[in-house]
C-alpha cells in the first residue's frame, strides 16, 4: 500500500497549501483594509498642516467698501436674500468709489 500513503499525503499537502493560501488572502485583505483606514488620516494632518502656513491676506479698498454698504443694506432691508443685497450694494460701491 505505498500508493494509498503517497496519495494521502499528497492530499493532505494540497489541502494544506489550500489552507495557507485561503488565510493569506484573510490576512492580505484586512492589512489592506487597514492600510486604507490610515491613509486618510496621515493626509489629513498633512493637508491641516499645509493649510496653517497660508498667508492671509489684506482686504482691499473696495472689498471693505462693499462690505460698508453690504452693512447697511443688511441693516435696512434684513429679509432681504444675499443675491439681491449682493447687487445692490456691489452698485452702491462703484458710485461710491467714483
Amino acid at each position: 500500500m505505498p500508493g494509498f500513503a503517497e496519495e494521502l499525503a499528497a492530499l493532505v499537502s494540497a489541502a494544506f497549501l489550500l489552507g495557507v493560501k485561503q488565510e493569506a488572502k484573510k490576512q492580505a485583505g484586512k492589512a489592506g483594509r487597514e492600510l486604507v483606514r490610515e491613509i486618510p488620516k496621515a493626509t489629513k494632518k498633512q493637508l491641516s498642516m499645509e493649510r496653517e502656513k497660508k498667508a492671509i491676506r489684506k482686504a482691499s479698498a473696495y472689498n471693505k467698501e462693499y462690505a460698508k454698504q453690504y452693512k447697511k443694506l443688511k441693516k435696512k432691508h434684513p429679509r432681504t436674500s444675499f443675491h439681491v443685497l449682493a447687487k445692490k450694494a456691489h452698485r452702491a460701491t462703484k458710485k461710491a468709489r467714483k
